[in-house]
């Protein structure tokens, strides 16, 4: 079996594939004070709650943008399941060209998202991912990887606004009745939730002009549905996008295409 481990600054998400098929997957906090030996605990006690063999694991994949985790997951990897992993950078053979002035500055995640989407969508895209960051990444029609943009994202921004506005109060986001609020709660939630999905929409609309053709627009990431359904130009949602563009890769490396 194969282990995919997608290390974000908020969460990290991992994934139990057999073969193609994913069988599980599972959302902890990003801790880089964690330990190996705490960060294979909690892998036991999921796999055991989820009913699935610690040590079926044969092969783990990796992606990271937090580097001081990433050591710890390469320990993890390597006591409790004996493997090195592979670590997904700018080296990794992805079968996807990236056009980026300098391919070094792009996250692994990015890569691996366009990666799994070209592989079941064919091209031109744009991936949407709702993260720590909103980022959007753009794929060329012949399955290039072009470059994109990166704006605060959600979490972040409304944490930032509740912490700096002493008379603001958290607010729970879901879809408010109209766009002109009567309420400070329905204020803050229509600025939240179509002040995002109109960020994304205008955003996509540039890239789609840039990138030419008719791109399909997909969302990834925790808040995808949560935005797409006041987003005009989201098509998709794959909110699982990161840990089938893992697979896809590590894929490619056994077959030996990247030696």
């Amino acid at each position: 079996m194969l282990l995919v481990v997608d290390i974000g600054n908020t969460n990290v998400v991992s994934g139990l594939y057999d073969g193609p098929r994913l069988l599980v997957h599972w959302r902890l906090a990003t801790d880089p004070r964690r330990t190996a030996d705490e960060c294979a605990m909690s892998l036991v006690e999921l796999f055991r709650h989820s009913g699935h063999e610690f040590g079926a694991v044969r092969h783990i994949a990796i992606s990271s943008v937090v580097p001081p985790v990433t050591p710890t997951l390469v320990d993890v990897a390597r006591r409790y399941f004996g493997c090195d992993p592979l670590i997904v950078g700018p080296e990794t053979y992805t079968g996807m060209p990236v056009l980026y002035d300098n391919p070094q500055e792009v996250g692994a995640d990015r890569i691996v998202n366009a990666v799994a989407a070209y592989e079941k969508h064919g091209g031109p895209l744009v991936i949407v991912d709702f993260g720590t960051a909103t980022t959007f990444d753009a794929v060329t029609a012949d399955g290039e990887y072009l470059g994109g943009a990166i704006a605060p994202g959600i979490g972040i921004s409304v944490e930032a606004l509740f912490q700096r506005a002493a008379r603001l109060t958290r607010v729970q986001l879901r879809r408010p009745a109209a766009a002109i609020g009567r309420t400070t709660e329905a204020s803050l939630q229509s600025g939240i939730v179509f002040g995002f999905a109109g960020q994304v929409d205008a955003m996509v609309r540039r890239i789609a002009a840039e990138l030419g053709g008719r791109p399909l627009v997909i969302a990834t990431g925790g808040l995808a549905p949560f935005v797409a359904e006041e987003s005009v130009t989201i098509e998709r949602i794959d909110p699982l996008l990161t840990l089938e563009g893992l697979r896809i890769i590590h894929e490619r490396n056994q077959k030996g295409n990247g030696k």
